[in-house]
């Protein structure tokens, strides 16, 4: 397959968007993809998902010393695992401090065909130089338009270094000038769903400003974009919705559930594909609904590594097993329903 870049996004927080990206990106590679997972979160979730804390401190610590040997790599003792010691908040820093285009960063690999670029706390540092360059790129500055593709090009370099068949984004729950950056690098959005109040009003948020993101970036920048300079074409096409089930509760009863679930559909239809409810079937654009898997995410953080592969050596005895084979059939089926999207988009 072509290779294609989806960013799991949802301005409302707490809906599992950073636990759905860690377990889609172990999923895929199941499947017989490689694939390279970004964590654009300045609070680097899916990273500590992805290491230990050994691990991260000792990337965050060896960041700046690295790059200033110009190290190429560093291997961690014992833990099979080679990366370069960096991390997106370092690619980007000479852009952040006017001494250069984006740095090369060499992504960790986790495993065979699996591979992930680290986030950083510093991250958050180029959340105001990416706001204030924003709208110079509307004049065709060159210094502003290098900077709002700066991940766009740091992911499109470590996608050809490991050869990667999908691209999965990690960004945080808000729509600053971080996440547009990011979004703008995506060519579709996977939206993880809770089904209550808040959710609905992310959507209603969220939508307007994809469509608003894409008609600048394509209709006022993209002609402004000097010839051979590699930028985003900002398509950030609607893959669909998955539906995270919450732990039901004896205060929110099951009726409360049932009647935010059943208005997703207009309200998605609505807002984020700006069309007609009523020209798609209700549930077109769920690919998913996925349980509540709250007993198995302790041992799969102990374990480290996704609650579908989880063994009776890990504590998943009995009972649990099975909940472990149920988590990989769903895990399973949400994959390869967003592959069969993205190939109706040509990807």
């Amino acid at each position: 397959m072509n290779r294609t870049t989806i960013a799991l996004f949802n301005n409302k927080g707490g809906v599992g968007k950073t636990t759905l990206t860690y377990h889609l990106a172990h999923m895929f590679r199941r499947l017989g993809l490689t694939v390279l997972a970004v964590d654009l979160d300045p609070q680097a979730k899916l990273t500590s998902m992805c290491l230990d804390e050994t691990e991260i401190e000792e990337l965050w610590e060896n960041d700046s010393e690295l790059i200033a040997q110009g190290a190429a790599a560093s291997a961690l003792p014992g833990t099979g695992r080679v990366r370069s010691g960096q991390t997106i908040a370092d690619a980007v820093r000479p852009i952040l401090e006017g001494t250069g285009d984006v740095a090369h960063v060499e992504p960790a690999r986790l495993q065979d065909g699996l591979w992930l670029l680290a986030g950083s706390l510093d991250l958050s540092r180029f959340e105001d130089k990416l706001s204030n360059e924003w709208f110079k790129t509307f004049a065709g500055d060159i210094a502003a338009i290098r900077t709002t593709t700066a991940f766009h090009r740091v992911m499109e370099q470590a996608a050809v270094a490991v050869q990667a068949d999908i691209v999965l984004i990690d960004v945080g729950p808000n729509l600053g000038a971080i996440n547009r950056s990011a979004l703008i690098a995506a060519d579709t959005v996977l939206m993880p769903l809770a089904a209550d109040l808040f959710s609905l009003k992310g959507l209603s948020n969220l939508g307007p400003t994809l469509r608003d993101w894409r008609r600048v970036w394509q209709q006022l920048v993209l002609p402004r974009v000097p010839a051979g300079f590699s930028a985003p074409r900002a398509d950030m096409r609607p893959l669909g919705y998955v539906i995270m089930q919450p732990e039901m509760r004896l205060d929110r009863p099951v009726k409360a559930y049932e009647r935010w679930l059943q208005r997703i559909p207009w309200v998605y239809s609505a807002a984020v594909l700006g069309e007609n409810p009523q020209e798609r079937g209700d549930d077109y654009n769920r690919i998913a609904t996925l349980r509540n898997y709250r007993s198995l995410m302790p041992l799969a953080l102990d374990a480290r590594k996704p609650m579908f592969d989880l063994k009776a050596a890990d504590g998943a005895l009995g009972s649990t097993q099975k909940y472990v084979q149920t988590c990989y059939r769903e895990f399973r089926h949400l994959a390869e329903g967003v592959l069969a999207r993205t190939k109706t988009f040509g990807q």
